[in-house]
């Protein structure tokens, strides 16, 4: 750990993670995206380990969920955003897929989160626009957020620029974050490994460090 003008540094996982001060975000691990992905089955089973493994650290756990508007209530931008998506020509063939209370809207079931847990919901790519997450991060001491879901191509590069713009560590699980594209979440992956902003792991290396985190807390 490097140490400047009275602050600490981090530079390795093991230094940026600790419990009391990292939280993890859970991105978008909906039922109506899940199916969407070939092996979302796997993915639903890493952020599964990974959420317990926090859980038993005493992390603090947001999850977060992608909501479509009515269509008469989509702007511009969102309107032309869903018929890129959906690939349709018109806005008449456009279909709200993540409208609240629907179906695909809903977190998978093995992700049931805890009373202790939030659920924040978005109609933006970076989890922090518009939503409470940096406030409630900030009041709660956090300087860094692990972060796992879906989809990294499209949701979790986005909120790992804009944490480290304000000024968190992020921490990326790379074989815990799903893609609909693999060659575009490749190129985000080293986009991430190349700016130097997050920290980039995997689902072993980061449930034994939160393991050892867990048990030093624990010593009597």
């Amino acid at each position: 750990m490097q140490s400047a003008f009275g602050l600490d540094i981090p530079q390795h996982l093991n230094e940026a993670c600790t419990p009391a001060r990292t939280a993890l975000i859970v991105y978008d691990m909906q039922v109506g995206i899940i199916r969407q992905l070939k092996d979302g089955a796997a993915i639903v089973d890493r952020v599964q380990t990974i959420v317990q493994a926090a859980r038993a650290a005493d992390m603090r756990i947001f999850f977060m969920r992608h909501m479509s508007l009515p269509r008469e209530l989509m702007g511009v931008f969102q309107l032309r955003m869903a018929m890129a998506w959906q690939r349709v020509d018109t806005v008449e063939e456009v279909r709200p897929w993540f409208l609240r209370d629907s179906p695909g809207f809903a977190l998978v079931s093995e992700l049931t989160p805890l009373p202790s847990e939030a659920i924040l919901d978005k109609i933006t790519m970076s989890a922090f626009e518009g939503t409470p997450l940096d406030i409630a991060l900030r009041d709660c001491g956090i300087n860094s957020f692990i972060i796992v879901g879906v989809a990294m191509e499209i949701g979790i590069e986005p909120t790992v620029r804009h944490g480290a713009d304000l000024g968190y560590i992020p921490i990326v699980v790379t074989d815990a974050c799903g893609c609909g594209d693999a060659e575009a979440a490749a190129r985000s992956v080293a986009s991430m490994r190349f700016t130097g902003d997050a920290i980039l792991t995997r689902t072993e290396e980061i449930v034994a460090t939160l393991e050892r985190r867990n048990g030093a807390a624990t010593q009597p």
